[in-house]
């Protein structure tokens, strides 16, 4: 098949890095794969150079295809991968820009024309809502496209909800439940547009047909998938002992970490309300942040003016690193990364001995399955797919979106019994290793495709998926 991605941008993310690996795993099965993205911009890091990298691997022959479970490759094993090809689309951007919103449609639908894929998969709600919009207009009755190819089938992934949780005064609640509200008559008329909708959550089938948005039969819940093994088995100076020391922990300090954007939504400031008096009263308590936003520079002066000190890693000059790992523990109880390769996330997560992940928006939280495969249990809010992989009492413990009390409490409980610790982060570790490998949804992606292509070709003979 010829597949073609579309995202609104292509920066470090969950769903972005779901994207990224559909791409690899279906060009490792043979397929034709492109990928279109909006211009990349701002702190959160790109996944470009990662991509750039895979093409790398596949023009210098080491990236080979090969079947994927049960799924038979599109061309001989053992032949050269094809590279992915990027297209990146001047005006897709995330925020409503009208003008902006009907170029990119325009440059979408001539991009379509142009590779003439078999499926046309939309990420994001943004470039969910044109890319459908841009392909749908390929579909005739006779499921066969009036322009030279045939008709793409076309499939949108929900990895999180684009409605707002109502928050502050009545005026910001009423403007929040208007946006909420344009944004649910724009998913339905996209929904009416595509043969497919996969959820990587079932929550997010459950929320978004509560709104009107799709027909049940067109859902379908493909969990994210992520490459387990980094966080399964430790590489050499990867395990717990050498990230704690290279962090500057001690191996008795209790590690509290988030890997996220420093961005609305996410829950550091909770993070601060909940834990900064305990910081204080607890010498051995760290706090590690993952990820570098536009929040970053607010966040860390509140942390200061709460008392507590703050160590930016990435900031120290190179002279300076070295003695960087010994200066952590006196006097830095808040140690951010910054912006980290995704290959450096496992060795990070393994450093820490919980995963707090208070965000008040979620599809399905990647990085709650990624501590758990390293054994990490989850402190998270009850939102969205959460609750599908940190089951409360059985893989970390939920807590009700912004409530600081009930956070507090939970990251107390956890951090003096190291024995529920273990005992819930092997049970994750047992429930992760195979339900979000890269491989089965990749391989859960080759059956949705196969339907929507012979949605958008009825009486056209199709291949077993």
């Amino acid at each position: 098949m010829r597949i073609l991605h579309i995202s609104t941008r292509l920066i470090l993310g969950g769903s972005q890095e779901n994207t990224v690996l559909s791409c690899e795993g279906q060009a490792r099965l043979g397929h034709k794969v492109h990928l279109a993205y909006g211009p990349i911009y701002g702190p959160e890091g790109s996944m470009l150079d990662r991509i750039k990298a895979f093409n790398a691997r596949c023009e210098s022959g080491q990236e080979r295809v090969r079947a994927v479970g049960r799924h038979v490759p599109a061309r001989p094993e053992g032949e050269v991968v094809v590279p992915i090809v990027l297209h990146e689309v001047p005006h897709l951007v995330r925020e409503v820009r009208p003008v902006a919103d009907w170029l990119c449609t325009r440059e979408l639908w001539h991009l379509i024309e142009r590779v003439g894929p078999d499926v046309v998969h939309t990420h994001s709600s943004k470039a969910g809502i044109l890319g459908r919009r841009a392909a749908w207009k390929f579909q005739s009755p006779r499921g066969t496209s009036p322009l030279r190819h045939k008709a793409p089938g076309v499939v949108h992934t929900i990895h999180g909800p684009p409605f707002m949780p109502l928050e502050g005064g009545a005026v910001a609640r009423a403007i929040t439940q208007a946006k909420n509200f344009a944004y649910a008559l724009a998913e339905r008329s996209a929904a009416r547009r595509c043969h497919l909708i996969a959820s990587v959550a079932e929550a997010m089938t459950e929320q978004f047909l509560a709104r009107g948005i799709g027909r049940p039969q067109q859902y379908i819940t493909v969990y994210s998938g992520m490459e387990v093994d980094a966080f399964l088995d430790a590489a050499p100076g990867e395990d717990r002992r050498s990230s704690r020391s290279a962090l500057g922990f001690e191996q008795d300090d209790i590690v509290i970490g988030t890997v996220a954007r420093l961005a609305e939504h996410k829950g550091h400031d909770d993070i601060l309300d909940a834990l900064a008096e305990d910081l204080k009263s607890n010498p051995n308590w760290r706090l590690l942040w993952v990820g570098d936003g536009w929040w970053r520079a607010r966040l860390t002066e509140r942390a200061r003016q709460l008392g507590v000190a703050v160590r930016e890693l990435d900031r120290l000059s190179r002279h300076a690193s070295a003695e960087a790992a010994s200066s952590v523990r006196p006097n830095a109880q808040l140690v951010l990364t910054g912006l980290v390769p995704s290959e450096r996330v496992p060795s990070l997560i393994r450093a820490m001995d919980i995963l707090v992940h208070p965000s008040y928006r979620e599809g399905l939280p990647r990085t709650v399955p990624q501590a758990l495969l390293c054994g990490v249990p989850a402190v998270a809010y009850d939102v969205d797919g959460t609750r599908e992989i940190c089951v409360d009492g059985e893989t970390g413990k939920l807590v009700e979106p912004g409530n600081t009390a009930q956070l507090k409490s939970a990251v107390r409980e956890l951090a003096v019994d190291p024995a529920l610790r273990a005992a819930l982060g092997v049970t994750g570790r047992d429930r992760c290793s195979e339900r979000f490998s890269a491989e089965r949804m990749v391989a859960e992606l080759e059956a949705v495709y196969g339907r929507a292509v012979a949605a958008a070709r009825p009486g056209e003979s199709q291949a077993a998926p």
